[in-house]
């Protein structure tokens, strides 16, 4: 019987596999997140977890079992800085690995591998813009609005438009009196 003994040897040399392993952790701890086939993520997932459970305890045999596989010493440190500290409450499941589908050329499984905590920036990007939109005067904005929606759309939309920045310049009227 062959009981989890072995691993999967993904058609690939010794020092192949191990090139690639290091470097797919490697960038699973730079990224967070990185796209791959099912056979490399569920090999790179085993030693990724082991990698952060040693990253939970900061000590010099933990860093240089570590810095064995993981050869960039800025991947190293966000390891042990980063990663390991928001893993800690953790009992293990340090990953995820979410499904995308096939791949078009040889029809692969390919999927997401990513840090259970990873999150998307998709929300901080709105809260910049918003904060640009807020600086700018009231004035240049209606202005702007207006000259826009009167060039690009028909007078249905230019109409709304016209109502959006007055509304705007409104709100922002009451919000300096407020603060006078």
């Amino acid at each position: 019987m062959n009981h989890k003994n072995g691993f999967n040897p993904l058609s690939r040399t010794t020092a192949h596999r191990r090139a690639m392993s290091r470097n797919m952790v490697t960038s699973l701890f730079r990224y967070e997140r990185i796209t791959t086939t099912k056979a490399k993520a569920l090999e790179v997932r085993k030693a990724a977890e082991k990698l952060i459970t040693r990253g939970k305890v900061d000590t010099v045999h933990n860093r240089r079992q570590a810095a064995r596989y993981i050869q960039d010493e800025t991947i190293l440190a966000k390891l042990f800085t980063d990663i390991g500290p928001r893993m800690k409450d953790r009992a293990g499941g340090y990953t995820r690995v979410v499904k995308l589908g096939f791949r078009q050329g040889d029809a692969a499984d390919v999927v997401i591998l990513e840090l259970v905590d990873y999150k998307l920036d998709s929300g901080e990007k709105t809260e910049k813009k918003e904060t640009k939109k807020a600086k700018a005067p009231a004035e240049k904005k209606a202005a702007g609005k207006k000259e826009a929606s009167e060039k690009k759309a028909p007078a249905k939309k230019a109409s709304a438009a016209k109502s959006k920045a007055k509304a705007e310049a409104s709100a922002e009227e009451s919000a300096e009196k407020a603060s006078e």
